[in-house]
């Protein structure tokens, strides 16, 4: 048997058929850049996310961009954002001139340290950036709190959580911007680069519609310098087949956690703490354990393939030296990026595959 981490394969042989038949319609139409698949999409997607207003993109690390665009960062502003997480949340920081300011991931959620956030804020922090790591929601009331108390703006990264609820709020729809990726690996996921916002002024909205089209309002009538972020049609198109089914999709993926969770009795295995306020989708399902690679050698022995998610917090990035951190800075977040382990993890997982991988991982010694 080998199992791999991901396969994205299976998904699309189920709904082979509805997908050819829509790429079809698109080319007919010739609506390949926005227009009526892209903007049907964004209806689709405030619905599910029980949000007034949503806007697609061309991609996760463009919607991070626009958010902070939107909200007005500029250069020399701080925010406030954890230490590891996919880099894409510290590159938007960037692109506007501002100055990532990370704290620590918590030892046991692997979130960002709620308790390490306000020793961070100074007279130049601005918004505090959250992320939904792996699906699992981050405390996001702590987060409010802590916004309200000095004037901050909020972003949610639910790059990887589509579908996720904090206290039975979807989440996106909790601070001032929420931010998706549908890459093709997502729960939701494009086939291409492809991206989304949620947002809760129609102000902001109607900023990031033009900023994402060159900063255009009126064709060919450039209020500002824009870009060139635009969803294509085909996206949007493929993107409300799959949302139709992300629901059940979703499910089936809580179905594989709980059995990773209450039938891997290994003492070696350490997994994430999910509170009970946290209703997470698993996009990954992570783990740790002291020896990694000897860990992971073992299960592809195995037949069970697995990934890492994140091997190098951003604090320790090359990228990043310029900001002066070093190793021990960031203690629980360089914990999880040289010990963390995906396990497999996708809907279509079969029983008897699910039944092998946590036959294998007990057996670890």
């Amino acid at each position: 048997m080998n199992i791999p981490c991901l396969d994205i394969q299976r998904q699309y042989r189920l709904i082979k058929s509805e997908v050819l038949a829509k790429t079809e319609e698109v080319f007919d139409s010739n609506a390949f850049s926005g227009g009526p698949y892209v903007e049907q999409f964004e209806k689709d997607f405030a619905a599910f996310c029980e949000s007034e207003f949503a806007l697609g993109c061309n991609n996760g690390t463009t919607a991070l961009h626009l958010a902070l665009l939107a909200l007005g960062i500029q250069a020399g502003d701080e925010i406030i954002l954890p230490a590891n997480t996919f880099i894409a949340t510290a590159w938007a920081i960037s692109y506007v001139g501002a100055i990532p300011v990370f704290v620590d991931n918590d030892a046991s959620t692997w979130e960002i340290d709620v308790n390490q956030i306000e020793a961070k804020i100074t007279s130049k922090t601005k918004a505090i950036m959250g992320v939904h790591l792996y699906g699992q929601p981050f405390d996001v009331d702590a987060v409010l709190a802590l916004a309200k108390k000095y004037n901050l703006f909020v972003v949610e990264d639910a790059a990887q959580a589509q579908g996720a609820r904090y206290k039975g709020k979807p989440v996106g729809t909790l601070g001032d911007v929420g931010c998706f990726s549908f890459y093709p690996g997502k729960n939701l996921g494009a086939y291409g680069e492809a991206g989304g916002l949620t947002v809760r002024k129609e102000s902001y909205a109607q900023h990031i519609k033009s900023l994402r089209n060159h900063g255009m309002v009126q064709r060919y009538y450039h209020d500002e310098i824009g870009y060139n972020y635009r969803m294509d049609g085909l996206q949007g198109a493929i993107l409300s087949i799959k949302l139709k089914y992300l629901s059940a999709w979703n499910a089936r993926r809580k179905e594989i956690a709980h059995r990773y969770q209450t039938q891997i009795t290994n003492p070696l295995i350490t997994m994430q703490a999910k509170p009970e306020w946290a209703d997470s989708v698993y996009h990954l399902f992570v783990v740790t354990t002291q020896d990694r690679e000897r860990f992971s050698a073992y299960l592809a022995e195995h037949g069970v393939q697995v990934g890492y998610h994140y091997p190098v917090p951003c604090h320790l990035q090359k990228a990043y030296q310029y900001l002066g951190h070093q190793v021990g800075d960031f203690p629980h977040a360089e914990y999880l990026a040289s010990h963390c382990v995906s396990l497999p993890m996708f809907a279509e997982l079969t029983d008897e595959e699910v039944d092998h991988v946590i036959h294998v991982v007990n057996q670890y010694a």
